[in-house]
């Protein structure tokens, strides 16, 4: 992704948080659906802001000092940390499974808007089905 982008994205994101900010806090009364996609917007802007202003910040403190990228660029396509990586990711994956099934339970359980606990459901069945998707695409692959 090139440095520019990065901007974007930071753009992106807060002009999110500032969107859901407004809108929850302004005198429109939303219901349902409408008042989760806010927070939904809320939570998805502090990503993406957080995101850019990370690279941007990473690619600032970094810029005079060439030995510093130049090694941080090694050590990001070196063989053994991609293994390193996509093994501690497959493992969070397994966790994060059960970790959210039970979650959702829980919200179910003591009574919390159906409608928060169908947005956890639809995200927590699109991560397991893209999933079921990459492990499907690989299996081709490999």
């Amino acid at each position: 992704m090139k440095k520019g982008k990065y901007y974007i994205t930071t753009i992106i994101g807060l002009l999110l948080i500032i969107i859901g900010l407004y809108f929850s806090k302004s005198q429109v009364r939303l219901e349902g659906i409408l008042k989760v996609l806010l927070y939904i917007c809320i939570g998805l802007g502090c990503g993406i802001f957080g995101q850019g202003m990370g690279k941007i910040v990473s690619e600032k403190a970094v810029k005079n000092y060439l030995e510093i990228k130049k090694q941080i660029e090694i050590d990001t396509r070196d063989e053994r940390n991609i293994a390193i990586m996509n093994k501690a990711k497959a493992k969070a994956y397994d966790m994060m499974i059960f970790v959210f099934g039970a979650v959702m339970f829980a919200l179910a359980l003591m009574g919390i808007d159906l409608m928060v606990v169908m947005t956890l459901v639809i995200a927590y069945l699109f991560v397991a089905l893209y999933g079921i998707y990459c492990r499907c695409k690989y299996d081709k692959e490999m």
